[in-house]
């Protein structure tokens, strides 16, 4: 057996080189071998606490939505209407929250304490920013931005006290994620777990005795299910907050570093996150005008699109969980130099992920009916959810492969392509589909409700493409710059063989 020995030099700046010797000949870390059985193991270590905070922040929704259904349909459309508020909000200030997992994934893969340190200080602003502007609109003014979604009176009536409470937990939800992306970089997976069980319990019991009235405190109805989020968010950020303080990390967090941050890297920042931030906002617009075509359907339909959306959010907790697992373990291979591994890190990902949305969304239109029946929905609206969720079968199986791989762009550091190519399909195919459908034909509400996801077939098959060209890899880390030369090589020497049939990450030896 070869003995082997491992070589850690320090580089300046809280940057290390890792190298290994064979019997006495130097050789990139990124020759081993990736086994299905190994991606599984590693996958599931991060993968798996994160699809449960997934799961439980889903739940959370799913809570208020079924508690809310015993008040009626017209409850249930007017908190389905209140989280696509939410969902715009989530479009804004994820595209830092994106950028900065590139970056903590790149950092933590070189150990780059200061780089870490100055990502977490820029995104904590633009993102205070914008929880700021969208609660300050939300509590003055609820009735304005519910009014942009449906034109329905008696849904804003009872919409506008729900979202006037929740605008209050919107700067505390985005430090939240901050934090908690952050921990999920540095693999500490856990913590932000227990955080979401205890905030969910929160949720629950003050849901409980607020909207019903129970033990002598206020009937609150849809304001009571605010409470309890509000709460909730407050709870989480709080025990996140403790989390983070009292565990041991070799990366720590320091405010001189993190607002002492230099113009080279604020605009290095801003190259990866503007791309991404545009992303998200504009596809939260797209997303916007099209549940602006939802909100001018019935009443029925409105409220089987708010239960399908917590399906969704179910479904997401799956493959969202597994998405960020992926860009953790792809950027942190692109930061310390393992190319090759990122690569076939997210071929893997790319055919696994579907396969289990698959799996969960087959499981939930098997048991439509019972599922469906835990939101109070009336015969219509059971019916529409039906479809709805054997449509999604299939449409939503595509659209996790191309969300996998679009999110392993961005922690490969390609920021730009992904955006261009879901923007575009968007707003040149869906959008436009959807609103002819809904607002100009008339036609009924599963047709419209078909054209939604009509953009995802284009971008599968250009996705697919372009992940075997591996072009999407493009380090932030002197250890990734310096190992792009070898994996472009690695590429070329196995062009023409097929994305399936790539080896798994051997580097050819001269």
């Amino acid at each position: 057996m070869r003995r082997i020995y491992c070589i850690e030099t320090y580089q300046g700046d809280g940057v290390y080189r890792i190298k290994r010797q064979k019997a006495g000949k130097e050789e990139s870390m990124s020759d081993e071998k990736i086994t299905w059985s190994s991606f599984l193991k590693l996958m599931m270590t991060i993968a798996l606490p994160v699809a449960l905070q997934n799961l439980l922040s889903t739940t959370a929704g799913m809570v208020d939505t079924i508690m809310i259904g015993s008040m009626g349909e017209l409850a249930v459309a007017a908190v389905g209407i209140c989280s696509q508020i939410s969902s715009l909000f989530f479009s804004c200030y994820w595209g830092f929250a994106g950028g900065a997992m590139l970056f903590f994934a790149q950092y933590w893969g070189a150990k780059n304490q200061r780089g870490i340190n100055q990502t977490f200080g820029v995104t904590f602003l633009f993102m205070t920013v914008v929880g700021s502007a969208f609660a300050i609109t939300a509590v003055t003014n609820p009735e304005f931005m519910l009014g942009i979604y449906t034109d329905k009176e008696n849904i804003i009536r009872m919409g506008a006290p729900y979202i006037r409470i929740v605008g209050f937990a919107y700067p505390l939800q985005v430090f939240a994620v901050l934090v908690s992306f952050f921990m999920r970089a540095t693999e500490r997976v856990k913590a932000p777990l227990f955080c979401s069980i205890a905030s969910l319990l929160v949720n629950f019991v003050l849901n409980f005795v607020l909207i019903y009235g129970r033990f002598g405190a206020p009937k609150m109805g849809v304001a009571g299910a605010a409470v309890g989020t509000l709460a909730s968010g407050i709870v989480n950020l709080l025990l996140l907050v403790i989390f983070l303080l009292a565990s041991k990390c070799e990366i720590r967090l320091r405010l001189r570093e993190m607002f002492g941050f230099q113009k080279e890297f604020f605009g290095a920042y801003l190259s990866k996150c503007l791309p991404i931030l545009a992303n998200e906002m504009l596809y939260g617009v797209g997303q916007m005008i099209i549940n602006i075509v939802i909100g001018h359907q019935d009443e029925s339909a409105i409220a089987a699109m708010a239960a399908f959306r917590v399906c969704e959010g179910f479904v997401y907790a799956f493959f969202g969980g597994l998405s960020n697992a992926a860009s953790v373990i792809i950027g942190k291979e692109v930061g310390s130099g393992h190319l090759p591994r990122a690569y076939n890190y997210c071929r893997k990902s790319s055919m696994f992920c579907p396969m289990v949305t698959f799996a969960v969304v087959a499981v939930m239109a098997l048991f439509g009916g019972p599922i469906l029946g835990l939101f109070g929905l009336g015969e219509m609206a059971m019916t529409y959810g039906k479809y709805m969720l054997l449509i999604y079968l299939v449409f939503g199986t595509i659209r996790t492969c191309n969300y996998i791989m679009n999110e392993s762009y961005r922690a490969g550091g390609e920021a730009v392509f992904g955006t261009v190519l879901e923007v575009s399909c968007l707003f040149v195919i869906s959008v436009p589909a959807t609103w002819i459908a809904g607002m100009v034909l008339k036609l009924p509400f599963l047709g419209v409700f078909a054209f939604v996801y009509t953009d995802e077939i284009i971008r599968l098959l250009v996705e697919t493409r372009y992940t075997a060209s591996g072009r999407w890899i493009k380090p932030v880390t002197e250890q990734g710059i310096q190992a792009l030369p070898e994996f472009r090589e690695w590429l070329r020497s196995r062009r023409g063989r097929g994305w399936g049939k790539l080896s798994d990450g051997k580097i050819p030896r001269h």
